[in-house]
């Protein structure tokens, strides 16, 4: 009886630890185990459940264009959109005969960039730019390209007109502003084709004024723009603008002992632009007041030791003949006679022949200058009424 009810309590006790073991394996410490689904996480049925990354979170806003940028950027946007029009791409070829088979071809020589002068047709580059090219083509803003007509050069400034037959509506002249009041650290900002990367924009600051730099005629070009916007090959003839979008210099060259932009560059200054341009467009050429007169050498100056210019020639019933200023010639027995060294005009110190050409930029024909002359062991001075170049 004993046995009997051991027997029974034993299995009492297996299966209630059977029941146990079945009731802890389905409770929730099971890590395979799924959640209740909730309102939040529910989906339809084969629709993906999970956010895309470019979602916006609620209380977001849509960004719009244009947003994020400081008036700053805007004003060199505007700038930019306003001026582009008015930049043109210059390339430039000559025209080579073969000589066996008398066929013409046409070789690339170089490119630069130039803008717009007036609604006439006229483009302003620089002389180096066009310098040796049979032809020149210009493509404008809206990708229409001209041949372009050499109208005048002027290599003692290295500025060059070239002339297109667009007609005006494709034409958009640039503003034109001053050089006179520019000061150093104000914004530049250069337009051109660096590389012949069409439309390129770079800015800068005025690094200096008054600046001095060689042309391609050996004359300096003097008062010219320093700047360190950035202005590499391709960017020769294209416009320096104020923050205003006016033109206030022509890109004319790089100081880059290694090639490449150092960040200094210079640029003609408008104001001498605008009167050079001018008189390309009317004569071809710059047309200074003349003396009358013809030049020695600079190297023969500066063997003699002396200071100024010393004349060699004058010309038959010019300013100069008729002022007296004497030429240098040869006594009976062969030896030289200098003549008269310009050592003055006007208020302009007269060191070399450069200074004299430059100073006679000041005057116009007809008007009266005192010229000062080292004559002998004397100075002496002359007046006179200058005559227009021929």
């Amino acid at each position: 009886m004993l046995n009997r009810f051991r027997f029974i309590l034993w299995l009492a006790l297996l299966i209630s630890g059977f029941l146990a073991g079945v009731a802890w394996k389905s409770t929730d410490t099971w890590p395979h185990r799924e959640k209740p689904a909730t309102e939040a996480d529910s989906t339809v049925a084969g629709e993906e459940s999970v956010q895309p990354r470019n979602a916006r979170l609620p209380g977001s806003r849509e960004a719009s264009p244009g947003s994020g940028l400081t008036p700053q950027e805007r004003a060199n946007i505007k700038l930019f959109e306003d001026a582009a029009p008015s930049v043109c791409f210059i390339t430039t070829s000559n025209v080579r005969l073969d000589y066996f088979t008398r066929d013409v071809s046409e070789i690339p020589r170089g490119t630069g960039s130039g803008f717009v002068w007036d609604l006439g047709g006229h483009i302003v580059t620089n002389f180096h730019v066009i310098q040796g090219a049979d032809r020149a083509t210009v493509t404008l803003a809206d990708r229409s390209t001209w041949p372009a007509k050499l109208v005048g050069q002027a290599p003692e400034k290295d500025l060059a007109v070239l002339r297109i037959e667009a007609p005006r509506e494709a034409l958009y002249p640039i503003p034109i502003g001053s050089s006179e009041e520019l000061r150093v650290g104000q914004s530049v900002f250069a337009i051109g084709n660096p590389f012949g990367l069409d439309q390129t924009l770079t800015t800068g600051i005025v690094s200096a004024l008054g600046r001095e730099i060689q042309s391609v005629a050996g004359i300096p070009i003097r008062d010219v723009i320093q700047t360190d916007a950035a202005i590499n090959p391709g960017n020769s003839g294209g416009p320096l603008l104020d923050s205003s979008g006016r033109l206030i210099g022509v890109n004319t060259a790089i100081y880059s002992p290694s090639g490449a932009s150092a960040g200094i560059g210079f640029s003609i200054p408008v104001d001498a632009v605008s009167w050079i341009v001018p008189e390309l467009i009317e004569y071809g050429e710059l047309r200074r007041p003349s003396l009358g007169i013809d030049l020695a050498r600079p190297q023969v100056v500066n063997r003699l030791g002396l200071k100024g210019a010393l004349v060699m020639n004058v010309g038959p019933g010019s300013a100069a003949e008729r002022a007296g200023i004497r030429p240098t010639t040869r006594d009976r027995y062969g030896y030289i006679q200098l003549g008269d060294i310009i050592v003055g005009l006007g208020n302009n110190e007269i060191q070399d022949n450069s200074d004299l050409i430059l100073a006679l930029e000041n005057y116009e024909p007809g008007d009266v200058v005192t010229v000062r002359l080292l004559r002998g062991e004397k100075e002496v001075e002359v007046r006179l009424k200058l005559d227009p170049a021929k």
